[in-house]
């Protein structure tokens, strides 16, 4: 078994001269409730920089490079429950607007299509915690939310863009 934290990293890719943001389709996987959008990432592995593994995450995902250093810390989550039951988890959400690389979809097992969505029409439905991120990015805050306790709907949801 493969040892990983309960850390986890995504990346908004913004491409400013476009208005567009690099998304993923998600194919329904055994913890989720069907197929979904979000943006790039995944777990940080232990003793890994989390904007590191945002980085690398953003690479294995899409093709897209971004420098570590050129990622920003724009959002916060906690989320009490993740929908693979092994418990609650924090998400680092990163903004980059400066990138190499075209975006494709690297990992067809898991993703159904990879594309560049307007900031004004996002895809859906969406996970609901990337949907949070990206409301809070693109408004301009807050930069820490929770998801799962009493003061949040049901975190098996999926939300409409």
């Amino acid at each position: 078994m493969h040892e990983t934290s309960r850390l986890s990293v995504s990346v908004i890719v913004h491409d400013p001269a476009t208005d567009r943001i690099a998304t993923l389709h998600y194919a329904k996987r055994s913890w989720s409730p069907g197929p979904a959008w979000t943006v790039p990432g995944g777990k940080v592995d232990p003793g890994e920089q989390i904007h590191t593994a945002a980085a690398r995450e953003l690479r294995e995902e899409t093709g897209l490079v971004v420098a570590p250093a050129d990622l920003r810390l724009v959002h916060t989550l906690q989320v009490k429950e993740g929908w693979d039951g092994n418990g609650g988890f924090l998400t680092f959400v990163f903004a980059a607007s400066t990138f190499t690389g075209e975006l494709v979809n690297t990992e067809p097992t898991k993703h159904l299509e990879a594309r560049w969505a307007p900031a004004t029409a996002l895809p859906g439905p969406m996970f609901p915690t990337t949907k949070t991120a990206l409301e809070a990015y693109l408004a301009g805050g807050p930069a820490f939310a929770t998801y799962g306790f009493d003061d949040t709907p049901d975190h098996h949801r999926l939300v409409e863009a």
